[in-house]
């Protein structure tokens, strides 16, 4: 039987959060989300890789010697959006709701730009997430295309947009393409 006697009560007040106390000297830190609420987030990246007309005209035809690169990369975006936390150290693993890719081929400059899109209902924010899915998508691209031409370029890798948490909606200030203008 438990002798109640020797419990002493505390006041929550007066307790410092022990874990934060001894790591606090520590350099690095996930940031603590515990008080915070759960709410919709999303997120939307954007980043392009340039590859040449001869292998743009490859991926065209669908005649890469490794097969589609861009079904390739649309599966390697989700893997991407999926493995966030177990790449980037400090980032929070958090319950995907959603994730969509899309591959825009632009012909007049040879390029593959990829925007992704990443939703879940958390305490913090997808972005990490959605940058993660373009990268992912674009470095596939960059692997199965590299046996034609190696002098690849990626870039212009972005957050377009965020929503959700006490900031609501932010918008790129560099803008946004044509084909999203109405939908945010």
């Amino acid at each position: 039987m438990v002798n109640v006697k020797n419990f002493k009560v505390i006041n929550n007040d007066a307790l410092k959060d022990w874990a934060e106390e001894i790591f606090k000297r520590n350099s690095f830190n996930m940031i603590n989300v515990s008080s915070k609420k759960d709410t919709f987030r999303r997120a939307l990246a954007s980043g392009q890789i340039f590859v040449g007309k001869e292998v743009f005209d490859l991926i065209k035809n669908k005649k890469m010697p490794k097969g589609d690169p861009l079904s390739l990369a649309e599966v390697s975006a989700i893997l991407g959006v999926k493995k966030t936390s177990e790449i980037i150290p400090l980032c929070h693993p958090l319950p995907i709701d959603h994730t969509a890719t899309k591959l825009v081929m632009h012909e007049d400059d040879n390029s593959i730009e990829v925007f992704c899109v990443v939703s879940a209902v958390s305490k913090t924010g997808v972005e990490m997430e959605a940058i993660m899915g373009v990268n992912s998508a674009l470095i596939t691209i960059y692997d199965l295309s590299k046996i034609i031409n190696p002098h690849l370029t990626i870039g212009n890798i972005k957050l377009l947009i965020k929503e959700g948490g006490k900031n609501g909606l932010w918008k790129n200030p560099g803008g946004l393409p044509s084909f999203l203008k109405d939908f945010f």
